[in-house]
């Protein structure tokens, strides 16, 4: 049966190379579907029989390259063998592209991204576009696999194990420089130059990129052991072999068959096949529709964002101007005195130095940020960011100075975590201009930005916002104005219930373990001293004020005696060189009953988000507590979790919990909505 090429364009050029032109229809990007990768193989079918000089594969899109497999196709696989099917589909029509007798070349403009880097792989020459917009990676272990359409073997058969194995396990994006320096790349050219010398190596190609020796030497067999072994280590830190089986699973397969190309090709594919059918995949696969939602809400061309100002230079304020310098924009950065002015640029520095690699990169984005006593910079700025301490007087006396200076159309952000907007608007001649973005610590870390509204919000101000945090590359998860605001609102009961078991004389080590065997990035106890005993105590006090809940004494003794976490050296851990000292013979107690009371704590107060409509839908609140919290992305989100383990099992237990240890684990009525 004939497949009908709609989406592959082929030109042959004077010199008889043939261009290979993708351009998925009715899509802003290309991805490898079934039918992409169809088209794809007839093609191969008549580059054999035509056999021209040589074939360069290009996109169509001014986007990138090719974003990947077509994600969805992964939710459609019933069973392994559905799953091998689909993937011997790709790792046959890369093979086929690997052996032709022609030269090929893929030709690198924008994002390249797994299996379209797999397709890059299996061409004898790389070519990629010298621009910051080229990324260039194997990012499948963020879904819960790992690289199959011969990705493996051919990575790790051309780059050193030590760089091909980090760019898999970690699915790090490298530049189209990073990328050549560990051999993936051939050529890095300018965008006016990228055609021609595409052309000139598929015409006069030369010796293919082979292993260097200190590559040849990782990957004999007693040595890539103790590297596999070692990695293994390393990975456990942050991923446990539980929660994602997918590193140690590619680790197994090269260890084991590297060397042995068509076996280890067979074994790239089962792998998969069997990860494949697991819930993490499908959670995995879930958080990644997540983000694209986020990012869908709104659109850049909402706002002209040129200048950015920033008032108050403490952690937040210095790092959010740093960051907004960092993606490129003008920032004026305001506070009372120069003093204040030193720190934040001394941390923004050390930012610089961390994400870009240049001197002149770092030099342009600290020439960006620029300290402004005066607040001359509210005048031009088309966004002014509060983000001084938490004080209702101060924040208004801000608005009052700065609101008939600023330009028409700015946006009046304040990054307030706990005071209504709607106090804080009090005064204002144009309530509805204010809006919160607020950030979470640290801002360089943390990908979402929580965009208060009120009612009096308008519909400019909020899509402004929502472009605004676009912008500047963050996720944008519009919420309702209330105490706690989403992330705060569900995080701080879950916080507020490891310092009651402190209370109640459970070990922090117990507590966190139970945290962390449950898929948290870290532990509660850990967490709020790295926060800030006196933030967390001031937060969970406007919160329990708001709700009538009460805040375990022990926290304001802490803060009392200047046990503030990490900053001061001792919490409720006490700090080496900014690494908890954890007692290794601590008491563990009964794990599972610490691990619900926990979780149960966190799921209750989703429920009640939802009840009060805090934010518009399920998805919307799973995604705010997974990109604001960390909460265990494997498992999809509180919300689709509680769904999965079954709606009455939990509160069922959670209403033994509740006899026991007090109403606050009494379900709300809120998770009768959930199911609907």
């Amino acid at each position: 049966m004939s497949v009908e090429i709609i989406d592959w364009f082929p030109e042959t050029d004077k010199q008889g190379v043939l261009w290979l032109t993708l351009d998925k229809q009715d899509s802003a990007t290309n991805v490898l579907s079934t039918s992409i990768l169809e088209q794809l193989n007839t093609l191969v079918d008549q580059i054999t029989a035509d056999r021209p000089s040589a074939v360069i594969f290009q996109s169509g899109k001014a986007s990138g390259f090719i974003a990947g497999a077509d994600v969805k196709e992964f939710l459609q696989v019933t069973n392994k063998q559905e799953a091998l099917i689909m993937i011997k589909r790709g790792q046959n029509v890369f093979s086929r592209i690997e052996s032709l007798t022609c030269p090929t070349v893929a030709l690198i403009e924008g994002f390249c991204m797994g299996g379209g880097t797999e397709l890059a792989l299996a061409c004898d020459y790389r070519v990629a576009l010298d621009d910051s917009s080229t990324k260039i990676g194997l990012p499948e272990i963020k879904l819960g696999i790992h690289p199959a359409f011969g990705g493996v073997v051919r990575s790790t058969a051309i780059i050193n194990p030590l760089k091909s194995l980090e760019m898999m396990l970690t699915g790090r994006a490298l530049s189209a420089r990073q990328a050549k320096s560990i051999g993936l790349i051939d050529l890095v050219q300018p965008k006016r130059q990228i055609k021609r010398a595409a052309q000139q190596l598929a015409l006069f190609p030369p010796k293919k990129r082979r292993m260097p020796l200190s590559g040849k030497i990782l990957s004999l067999p007693g040595i890539r052991n103790l590297l596999a072994g070692y990695m293994k280590k390393q990975v456990a830190k942050k991923a446990p072999r539980q929660h994602y089986p997918a590193p140690y699973a590619l680790l197994d397969i090269w260890c084991n068959y590297y060397g042995r190309k068509k076996r280890l090709m067979e074994e790239e594919a089962n792998s998969v096949a069997r990860l494949i059918q697991g819930n993490t995949v499908r959670n995995l696969i879930r958080v990644f529709f997540l983000q694209t939602q986020l990012k869908g809400l709104g659109s850049k061309k909402m706002l002209s964002l040129n200048q950015v100002h920033v008032i108050g230079a403490g952690i937040m304020g210095g790092d959010i101007a740093a960051w907004c310098a960092l993606r490129g924009y003008r920032v004026t950065l305001q506070d009372r005195e120069p003093k204040y002015l030193e720190n934040a640029m001394k941390r923004a520095n050390q930012l610089f130095r961390k994400k870009l690699r240049t001197t002149h990169e770092r030099n342009a984005a600290l020439d960006r940020l620029i300290p402004d006593c005066n607040g001359y910079g509210v005048e031009k700025a088309d966004v002014v960011i509060e983000a001084i301490f938490e004080d209702k007087a101060a924040k208004q006396a801000v608005y009052k100075d700065i609101e008939p200076r600023m330009k028409p159309g700015a946006v009046l952000a304040t990054n307030t975590s706990s005071i209504p907007l709607e106090t804080l608007a009090k005064g204002l001649k144009n309530p509805e201009r204010l809006i919160g973005i607020h950030f979470f610590n640290p801002v360089a870390m943390m990908p979402l930005v929580e965009i208060v509204k009120t009612r009096k919000s308008s519909e400019q101000t909020i899509e402004q916002a929502v472009a605004f945090a676009l912008h500047i590359g963050k996720l944008p998860l519009p919420v309702k104005s209330a105490p706690g605001f989403l992330v705060n609102r569900i995080l701080m009961p879950y916080l507020v219930e490891a310092v009651t078991l402190y209370e109640e004389g459970v070990s922090p080590e117990a507590i966190d373990k139970a945290a962390l065997d449950f898929g948290m990035p870290m532990g509660p106890v850990e967490l709020a001293d790295t926060v800030g005993l006196d933030i967390c105590h001031s937060v969970a006090e406007n919160l329990a004020s708001a709700y009538g809940t009460s805040v375990p004494s022990v926290l304001g003794q802490f803060v009392e005696a200047d046990k503030l976490g990490r900053k001061t050296g001792r919490g409720f851990y006490q700090y080496k060189k900014g690494k908890p000292i954890k007692n290794k013979d601590a008491d563990l107690g009964d794990q599972k009953s610490i691990q619900n009371r926990l979780i149960y704590r966190l799921l209750n107060e989703s429920a009640a988000c939802i009840d009060e409509k805090i934010v518009d839908d399920r998805n919307l609140l799973d995604a705010g507590i997974i990109f604001g919290t960390g909460f265990a992305p494997f498992r999809g989100g509180p919300l689709h979790y509680s769904l999965e383990e079954g709606l009455e099992a939990i509160t069922e237990s959670m209403q033994q919990y509740g006899s026991k240890y007090g109403e606050r684990f009494n379900p709300v009525t809120g998770w009768k909505l959930i199911k609907q």
